[in-house]
């Protein structure tokens, strides 16, 4: 694929099929949860492009939030707090924002690591000093490979997700000798309207393309979806920012499958270099 051209800014929308509207007459579903999905949104619509918000997964708070409200209480114990995505920032932040303040600000002593740059930048918004983030890959697996966690014997580690989750971060750090702790911060549920309004727009022929930023809410989709639809999801084009989502999205049986670089410039990145068809 040639490189794609950059995308618009959102604030400066291109004019509808002018060469800068490379989505123009496009329908283009984003997946992401409800409140993480303007922005993405936005550029789709900046490209010329229809933005569809049909969430593959609901956020929300956990119903018990004592163990986050313990860790919370211990913060300054920790030496690394790791978290796993935005939404473990924002939800684990209604306690550890009451605590930051307490200690007079993050723990100078505390290193705290996002999987990704969206992460990240959560963090530094609430004013944490210094996020030790990847530099290439954005997962557990590129956080791991980070020469700062390569020795890690007698810390004592929390993780911050959701409810469930990957256990690679806690399983390698304990092969390195850390004492590793997981507080779950939010829930993730299928879409409220069990994929309803998907399968309608599906139905319809309404949708020209899909964002899918979770595995788990492409699986949860699947799940959803009557055999028809199902099939008529996997035949679209797929754009997905990460391999493991690439990966699972095959599996499902998904023919038309663009991994594009990571994040929502990457899918804008990626939709605006497809080579689309034609008249459709």
């Amino acid at each position: 694929m040639t490189a794609p051209s950059r995308p618009a800014a959102p604030d400066q929308p291109a004019a509808p099929g002018s060469p800068a509207s490379p989505l123009a007459g496009r329908t283009v579903v984003v997946t992401r949860p409800r409140d993480q999905a303007a922005v993405l949104a936005a550029g789709i619509e900046a490209l010329g492009g229809a933005a569809l918000i049909l969430p593959a997964l609901e956020i929300g708070p956990v119903d018990d939030d004592g163990a986050l409200r313990a860790a919370a209480a211990r913060l300054a114990d920790f030496r690394l707090a790791a978290f796993v995505s935005p939404n473990a920032v924002h939800h684990a932040w209604t306690a550890l924002g009451p605590a930051v303040a307490a200690l007079g600000g993050w723990p100078q002593d505390l290193t705290a690591a996002a999987v990704g740059e969206s992460t990240a930048q959560a963090l530094r918004d609430l004013g944490v000093p210094r996020v030790l983030v990847p530099r290439d890959r954005f997962d557990s697996e590129g956080l791991l490979a980070m020469t700062e966690l390569w020795h890690v014997a007698g810390w004592k580690v929390v993780i911050f997700r959701g409810d469930g989750g990957r256990e690679l971060l806690a399983d390698t750090l304990r092969t390195r000798g850390a004492a590793v702790e997981h507080v779950a911060c939010y829930t993730r549920r299928g879409p409220a309207d069990g994929g309803r309004a998907l399968a309608e727009a599906l139905a319809a022929g309404q949708i020209d393309a899909l964002t899918i930023s979770s595995s788990e809410g492409l699986r949860h989709l699947h799940d959803l979806l009557p055999a028809d639809q199902r099939r008529h999801l996997a035949a679209l084009p797929n754009f997905v920012p990460h391999q493991r989502i690439a990966e699972t999205a095959s599996a499902l049986g998904h023919s038309s499958v663009i991994l594009t670089p990571p994040a929502d410039n990457g899918l804008l990145e990626g939709l605006c270099g497809y080579n689309w068809p034609q008249g459709c």
